[in-house]
């Protein structure tokens, strides 16, 4: 393990943007995290955490010590009657350890294949898909405290997990590096199939009585037909948060815009879908000389070569401005900024 200096971090953001680091080193487990910490490096320099790189926009060189987690590791750490508590290592990547845990028979998680990124992000902004949040099945965390350099343990409540929100990304912004996430998972199947389009895929497989496998599999097939493969086109999935707005806001969208996808939080608040109000607001499909929104769905914004972090960054101001403009709705983007 070196620290290293000016380092490219174009292999370590899905986005594909070529910026560097100042300095960059790699992790594998809690002690090597420690160690870096008390180097000179990093007490005389701001820290930037990395995991999979897969909700961040770079938009400038990374004036900082980059540290790439890829703490690796799953483990049943307890396993009763009719649950199982299972942990991951932050640098594990998020779909293969939803497979992992399929293989397990730990069921809870199928319905968030296949989203980028890696465990120990998980929490943090507490992802979600088709019906399910890692607040569900979350148990607790492990998090190195940057202060005392001790391991501390967050349980869900302590977390102050919403949507696409923790205390991580506020209140504890910076303090802490998560290195480990345990999940309460079932033995037995509890399938969530009423969300999006998992019923309608699920019957074009033919299939009438889905085993958890068969719901990731199902989840997989929606994504890969709606989103592009980083691999191929350089983006970080969903950029925007879908707004909540209050039923008297929807209800004056309605009266100008009635088929505006929307659905219940409560009684009074309603989540609105950002890809619809980008699609209809003219952006879908957009493209802008290296970069532009994805054609088959309007939430993602797309590097197709070659393009800045700063010119996706205005193209998002735009796309903002532009979506308030039309529907009195102000967007949030979901992805970090730097």
């Amino acid at each position: 393990m070196s620290i290293q200096q000016q380092i490219s971090l174009k292999p370590y953001n899905t986005f594909g943007l070529d910026v560097k680091a100042k300095y960059f080193v790699e992790v594998t487990d809690e002690h090597q995290l420690i160690e870096v910490l008390k180097s000179d490096i990093a007490v005389n320099n701001e820290l930037f955490i990395l995991g999979g790189g897969s909700n961040l926009l770079l938009t400038k060189d990374v004036d900082a010590l980059v540290i790439k987690m890829s703490i690796k590791a799953v483990q049943v750490l307890e396993d009763f009657e009719e649950e199982v508590l299972l942990a991951g290592g932050a640098g594990e990547e998020w779909h293969e350890f939803v497979m992992k845990s399929l293989e397990l028979n730990c069921f809870g998680l199928e319905n968030l294949s296949l989203i980028p990124g890696c465990v120990g992000a998980s929490p943090m902004q507490n992802i979600g898909a088709y019906g399910v949040e890692i607040k569900d099945r979350f148990e607790y965390l492990e998090a190195l405290n940057l202060k005392t350099l001790k391991i501390e343990k967050f349980d869900n409540a302590a977390c102050e997990f919403g949507y696409r929100e923790s205390v991580f990304k506020r209140k504890l912004k910076g303090q802490y590096i998560i290195t480990k996430v345990v999940f309460r998972l079932s033995k037995s199947p509890k399938l969530n199939t009423s969300y999006g389009a998992i019923e309608v895929e699920l019957k074009n497989q033919g299939i009438s009585n889905p085993t958890p496998k068969d719901v990731s599999n199902a989840v997989i097939a929606i994504r890969q037909s709606k989103l592009p493969d980083p691999k191929e086109i350089g983006n970080s999935g969903s950029f925007f948060k879908n707004p909540v707005v209050t039923l008297s806001v929807l209800n004056k969208i309605k009266s100008n815009y009635p088929d505006v996808v929307a659905y219940e939080v409560d009684k009074q608040n309603f989540k609105l879908a950002a890809g619809w109000l980008i699609e209809n607001a003219g952006w879908k499909g957009k493209t802008i000389g290296t970069y532009g929104v994805h054609k088959k769905q309007a939430l993602v914004l797309v590097n197709y070569g070659g393009a800045l972090g700063k010119d996706i960054y205005k193209l998002s101001a735009d796309i903002i401005a532009s979506v308030e403009e039309k529907y009195g709705v102000k967007l949030e983007r979901e992805v970090n900024i730097y």
